[in-house]
């Protein structure tokens, strides 16, 4: 995604795409969720797909991508919509020229006067261990390879603001920031200096809040810090799935926002804990809708065939 730190710019440029988009077969596809033990999300097939060759160069300051690009995803996604055709309806499909190996695409919801972005990247590259590779790679283009793990992140962000692309230019969204600043400080020395900042910890302390007691969901976030704001991960990535996605977000903002200075503050010292504090303060608060939103959320841990720790997630 192009554009600034709270700014969103998407280019929506191919209409091979869109076409293929909207000529999408009716019905859905059976998939289940899952985390890997590096808490990859990904999305498990029935049977595998052909993930074609991609080309890995690509200049950044052009925002149309190359023919052999635009092939490869259109033979890539006729093969997802005959899988998981639910997956792909509704949205647009949107090209970012710095990140050409997830392919992106969004839907833009709204509930009374706020609007929240919907964005979904397909992951392409090969993961060892993870597909059977048909056609090695090279210096200039990633492996072919089969494969019934989608690798994939989808994400709603609150905005502020909504252009529209009148005369074809791009789409650009302001995001709503709701944290003042996600920097701590600095660790180390000299060349060894690390920057250090507190995402991970306020993702785990709004997640933590609304998620009731005894439920766990470890590696799933529900809700996460991103673009200095609170966003939501996607589970259900159909039309509907994903529009019921919303509304929780919608009441997560309206909910934290007026504390969010007391939460800022108190992460800056100290790493989070369900004994700081605010968050019990705050957690007893917390209106009981939230009780049945993840009343049926499970992660259930197991070892894949190549006896590695992964996570299936039910909701």
């Amino acid at each position: 995604m192009n554009g600034g730190l709270n700014e969103i710019r998407l280019q929506t440029t191919d209409q091979d795409v869109k076409e293929l988009i909207r000529s999408l077969p009716e019905g859905e596809g059976v998939y289940t969720a899952h985390y890997n033990q590096n808490e990859d999300f990904f999305i498990q097939l029935k049977t595998p797909v052909t993930v074609p060759h991609f080309p890995i160069h690509h200049d950044v300051r052009i925002n149309r991508p190359s023919e052999r690009y635009r092939e490869s995803l259109a033979n890539l996604l006729r093969q997802l919509a005959v899988a998981v055709p639910q997956v792909f309806r509704g949205v647009n499909y949107y090209f970012d020229p710095g990140d050409i190996l997830r392919p992106s695409f969004f839907q833009v919801f709204k509930v009374g006067e706020d609007h929240y972005l919907y964005v979904l990247k397909v992951d392409v590259k090969f993961r060892t261990h993870e597909g059977e590779v048909v056609e090695g790679g090279t210096n200039d283009t990633t492996s072919e390879y089969r494969t019934n793990k989608i690798f994939l992140d989808a994400t709603l962000i609150p905005l502020d603001e909504v252009k529209s692309n009148n005369g074809g230019g791009p789409m650009t969204f302001t995001v709503k920031q709701t944290i003042s600043s996600t920097w701590i400080g600095e660790t180390g020395r000299g060349y060894m200096v690390q920057g250090i900042w507190m995402d991970h910890e306020l993702t785990k302390f709004f997640s933590k809040l609304f998620v009731p007691q005894g439920i766990r969901f470890y590696p799933y976030y529900p809700f996460l810090c991103r673009y200095r704001t609170i966003c939501h991960t996607v589970l259900h990535l159909s039309p509907q799935g994903r529009k019921q996605h919303v509304p929780n977000l919608h009441r997560a903002l309206q909910f934290v926002v007026p504390e969010m200075r007391n939460i800022e503050n108190a992460l800056r010292n100290t790493e989070f804990s369900e004994d700081l504090e605010v968050f019990k303060v705050i957690k007893r608060r917390v209106p009981e809708y939230w009780q049945g939103v993840f009343s049926e959320l499970k992660v259930k841990v197991y070892l894949n065939d190549r006896d590695m720790k992964e996570f299936l997630i039910e909701a």
